[in-house]
């Protein structure tokens, strides 16, 4: 089953043996940033998300950092 392992320390994804890493935000919000408005963050949520759909229906051999 492919998976993607998204967050903010890219090394420690590949320590691990994760073979699709998306790095996120921050530590404390991965997947979002309390600093922008509501929409924006939406859109970076989003954007997020769309990059992880992207990395899961890519064919990979070895770990990638999309």
């Amino acid at each position: 089953m492919p998976v993607v392992h998204m967050a903010s320390i890219v090394p420690i994804s590949q320590s691990v043996g994760a073979n699709r890493i998306i790095p996120t935000v921050a530590i404390p919000h991965p997947l979002g940033d309390p600093t922008l408005d509501a929409a924006e963050e939406k859109a970076l949520r989003r954007k997020l998300v769309e990059k992880a759909l992207t990395a899961l229906s890519t064919n990979v051999s070895e770990q990638t950092v999309f």
